[in-house]
């Protein structure tokens, strides 16, 4: 006949269970999955259930915010193409909040908060679309002194008339603001104000701040400001110097080896003599980040289609640079205590499905994220069926990864994956969005890596059954 434990029994030995295997995350548990997975139906009732194909039975998704329901509840106030994700990283209540902006022809900024259990409240857009003709929002990160950093993917070429877009805009009020009134500030990137299209956006603990153009024959770019430790952004961006990414002499595009950075600001921001100074379509003066880095004075190394950026910090406190970049289907790592930059993954990366290269299945890299353990993740702009997100392993932490595997593909039609983030308060969440949809409804998901309430029954059974076996032996 079974007995069953006392509850403190069990709890006792799933503790001793989760000690003999603990790991900080368990998002690296994976089985390595097929590069292209069956596309659901436009509006198949899956994608609200099961948008993605997950490498682990363990894993598990949950729908927390859907674009249908908001604009259902306030018409008009979710312009969808939910991007990228970022939370608050500082303040009493850390990781409360996620934001995300749309990346739209509106634009617009959308704050969930992962406190309230309420469906219909948790979701709110503080940026209403149309504000400041705020468009085409991509970058998604919070400050060192507690806002919110958004900018447009969006801007001229450099042989047309300058646009008035490329701009970068602050959230002043992240956290407290009501629906659509959230103080959306745009803050020039020092005086001479550099215009790119943006995405990647990152701050390294120097606090200086990374962000990209977003083009073929396009550049990185680093901003130090004369206030490394301002309290707010207008003191952080008022004074500071930008400079464009030169790997070698810059001459030979996607290079690896030693880099430099080469000014294109003095120090307090003002543009250099021979930099590309226009004036925007809104009169403005502003810098040319896409020219600018093709003058003989001013060469940066070309990356074709530079997108999301993040930053790993090293067990000795050193970082990395991790750029994702699309065209040519490459991630790159940039040590940035000793200005060497590696290709990190490509497609002559090992697939750990295999043991071979990757191939084509490795495709348009876009989106970048790491968790709790410093692994860093690579996710696919493709559509749904052929998106995947790659688990890279760097188990030596060069910069260069020993393979990549598929740990999660989007099955939805019409969709990419977008925004990947792990939660800072608990190492088994990440939260998704899916993006532009055939069937127009953008998806904010939640995964979670612990094991169902089952398998630790299951857990627990087979501890029992060890503890059995034991006895039986000794006896």
């Amino acid at each position: 006949m079974f007995k069953t434990l006392p509850i403190a029994a069990a709890v006792g030995l799933l503790a001793f269970g989760a000690q003999a295997f603990a790991q900080t995350s368990l998002f690296s548990t994976y089985t390595p999955g097929a590069a292209s997975v069956a596309t659901l139906p436009t509006g198949s009732p899956l994608e609200m259930t099961s948008p993605l194909v997950l490498s682990s039975p363990n894993f598990t998704q949950t729908i927390i915010a859907n674009r249908a329901n908001q604009n259902a509840l306030v018409p008009g106030s979710n312009s969808g193409n939910w991007d990228m994700i970022d939370t608050n990283r500082t303040g009493p209540d850390a990781g409360r909040y996620l934001f995300t902006p749309f990346e739209t022809g509106t634009g617009g900024v959308m704050r969930v908060d992962l406190w309230d259990n309420n469906y219909n409240t948790r979701a709110v857009s503080i940026v209403s679309p149309g504000t400041q003709g705020f468009v085409a929002g991509d970058a998604s990160r919070w400050t060192p002194w507690g806002t919110y950093l958004t900018a447009e993917e969006s801007w001229s070429e450099p042989n047309q008339v300058a646009s008035g877009k490329g701009r970068l805009f602050e959230v002043t009020d992240p956290t407290t603001a009501t629906a659509g009134a959230a103080n959306f500030v745009h803050r020039k990137i020092g005086p001479a104000d550099i215009r790119v299209s943006h995405e990647g956006l990152a701050f390294d603990n120097s606090n200086n701040f990374y962000f990209i153009d977003e083009r073929n024959d396009s550049h990185i770019f680093k901003f130090t400001s004369v206030n490394p430790n301002a309290s707010n952004g207008a003191d952080f961006f008022a004074n500071g110097q930008t400079s464009v990414l030169r790997v070698g002499d810059g001459m030979t595009q996607e290079a690896t080896g030693a880099y430099s950075w080469v000014a294109l600001t003095n120090a307090t921001g003002a543009a250099l003599p021979n930099t590309i100074v226009k004036t925007d379509a809104n009169g403005m003066p502003i810098l040319d980040g896409r020219a600018t880095p093709n003058v003989v004075d001013f060469v940066g190394t070309n990356f074709d289609r530079p997108e999301d950026l993040e930053i790993q910090t090293l067990a000795n406190g050193e970082q990395r640079l991790y750029v994702a970049t699309t065209t040519n289907d490459k991630v790159f790592s940039l040590d940035l205590a000793n200005n060497q930059i590696n290709l990190f993954a490509s497609q002559d990366s090992i697939n750990a499905a295999t043991g071979l290269t990757v191939g084509t299945d490795f495709n348009s890299p876009d989106n970048l994220a790491i968790d709790a353990d410093g692994n860093i993740y690579i996710i696919e702009d493709q559509g749904g069926g052929n998106a995947n997100i790659w688990f890279a392993k760097d188990t030596d932490r060069d910069g260069v990864a020993e393979s990549v595997g598929v740990w999660a593909a989007l099955a939805t039609n019409g969709a990419e994956p977008t925004g990947l983030f792990f939660d800072l308060n608990d190492p088994n969440v990440a939260f998704l969005n899916v993006q532009h949809p055939a069937s127009g409804n953008d998806l904010m998901v939640r995964i979670s890596a612990v094991p169902e309430p089952q398998t630790y029954a299951m857990m627990l059974a087979g501890l029992l059954g060890v503890g059995f076996l034991a006895r039986r032996r000794k006896g």
